[in-house]
């Protein structure tokens, strides 16, 4: 929408500031939109959405493995100990 109206302000921050309140944010939020918009687009450089998106998604199932793998390792300690305690006692 910027885009589409940019030709009709003399700097980008004019029509940010006239569209932002017609959308109901403020132009700081508008500006930041844009931005990603042109991410996600390669018109600028950085992590895309769905970049970003796919690195959270694999920190939040690493944070899984890593909690999974800890109580494997308890368990396979305390089973340890069992079975010793069992042949001690056998």
């Amino acid at each position: 929408m910027v885009q589409e109206h940019r030709g009709k302000y003399p700097l980008l921050w004019a029509a940010i500031e006239s569209i932002a309140p017609k959308i109901g944010c403020v132009p700081q939020t508008l500006n930041e939109w844009g931005k990603r918009a042109e991410v996600d687009a390669g018109a600028r450089e950085g992590v895309t959405t769905a970049e970003a998106q796919k690195v959270s998604e694999l920190e939040r199932e690493n944070k899984e493995l890593r909690r999974a793998n800890e109580i494997l390792k308890l368990a396979s300690a305390f089973f340890a100990q069992t079975e010793l305690d069992r042949r001690l006692k056998s």
